[in-house]
């Protein structure tokens, strides 16, 4: 029987010694149509997760992404006496140098990660609840690489916070927006004139106009603009085009296309003129927080009057407009990101051991980890780095 088929459906009772937990029965999935119904049902209102954990978003990283990669679904569920769905964890397993590891579906394509949790359950998390939620999963795993989690997400704490952990190799910035601020709060006086004259130049151009893409049709074709315009711009930057690997082109045009109540899984916003795409940002939302994916904007002259920025502050009015209370532009500190954001995410990532073979793994996960923050922290450092990664890259 393969591992796969061993796993399907099986189901673990929690040991004897984490009677105080909630969890009664923890469930392994090996298939995403199996775990489907109770995602779904995870993502409804009263439950803690980001935007990125949503089924239509991992499902088909998984089937497009994740399966060219050697990673397979391994989810998590665990419920409590009455069998009603405490967590999620949408989890996928690698095996590399006889080491089985499960990380956190999404791969590079998720800036947060995180189960799906109850939220009644998840402000009440103990020890024990960890306990009986990661011991039945030693028979399958040797490690657990919870990598890019937030402390905190809509003022509650990550129930997984508890786990023993360490800040992630980059940070996120953060704007935070007062409900009903005044613009000045968000972007300043200045920086919005300056804004204000470079866009004057692009209102001369036919047809020009900020959007949210609605239509498939639209969808589609700024997707084809972006297919066609990224991989220059990483070129550009001698960065590696991560949008080349195979299945993720397919894969972010499905979680573009599927519908999310009058919106999509991701949202594309677009800067257009009658002649061309200006500029476009994608990302994703939940009600009170938007988290940028991707971006990128023009080759022709008009590139010259910061479209990224012009948008980047259309965007931010029309979620704070809509009562939203954060946005972040993704990880990394890129000198962009911090004209509009000046706070920090704290971020984590928790390198569990589950077996006497994964402590060693834990261990040089955890100190490979740590020595990549230092050399961010280190711009001396940094720079020898991409130095060397340009040479041999």
């Amino acid at each position: 029987m393969t591992m796969a088929a061993a796993m399907q459906g099986r189901t673990a009772e929690s040991p004897a010694r984490s009677q105080a937990s909630r969890i009664a029965h923890v469930d392994i999935v090996a298939d995403l149509g199996e775990a489907e119904a109770v995602w779904r049902a995870l993502e409804e209102p009263g439950h803690l997760f980001t935007p990125y954990q949503r089924f239509d978003l991992l499902s088909p990283w998984q089937r497009l992404v994740g399966g060219c990669e050697g990673a397979r679904p391994f989810i998590v569920i665990a419920r409590d006496a009455e069998r009603q769905p405490l967590v999620l964890l949408p989890l996928s397993l690698r095996q590399s140098h006889g080491v089985r590891t499960a990380c956190f579906m999404g791969g590079k394509h998720t800036t947060f990660n995180m189960g799906l949790w109850n939220a009644g359950f998840a402000a009440q998390t103990a020890a024990a609840d960890l306990d009986a939620l990661l011991t039945p999963l030693h028979e399958h795993a040797d490690v657990l690489a919870l990598t890019q989690q937030p402390l905190r997400w809509h003022d509650q704490q990550n129930p997984f916070a508890l786990l023993p952990r360490q800040s992630a190799v980059n940070g996120c910035p953060l704007l935070t927006m007062e409900p009903g601020g005044p613009p000045t709060s968000r972007i300043s006086n200045s920086f919005r004139r300056r804004l204000k004259s470079k866009e004057k130049k692009l209102q001369a151009l036919a047809g020009y106009r900020y959007h949210l893409a609605t239509t498939d049709a639209d969808v589609t074709r700024l997707l084809d603009w972006f297919f066609r315009v990224k991989p220059v711009r990483m070129a550009e930057q001698k960065l590696p085009n991560v949008f080349a690997e195979p299945g993720v082109e397919t894969f972010v045009r499905s979680a573009c296309l599927a519908p999310r109540g009058e919106g999509r899984v991701i949202d594309i916003h677009a800067l257009e003129c009658d002649e061309e795409v200006i500029a476009i940002f994608a990302g994703v939302a939940d009600g009170q927080r938007f988290s940028m994916m991707f971006n990128t904007y023009t080759m022709s002259e008009h590139a010259r009057y910061s479209p990224g920025l012009i948008l980047m502050r259309y965007i931010i009015d029309r979620y704070a407009e809509r009562g939203y209370r954060s946005l972040d532009l993704g990880i990394g500190s890129d000198e962009y990101k911090r004209m509009f954001c000046k706070d920090d995410e704290a971020i984590f990532d928790s390198f569990v051991p589950l077996t006497s073979r994964g402590k060693l793994a834990a261990m040089a996960m955890s100190s490979l980890s740590h020595g990549k923050r230092l050399v961010k922290q280190n711009q001396m450092l940094f720079d020898l780095a991409r130095r060397l990664r340009q040479a041999f890259g």
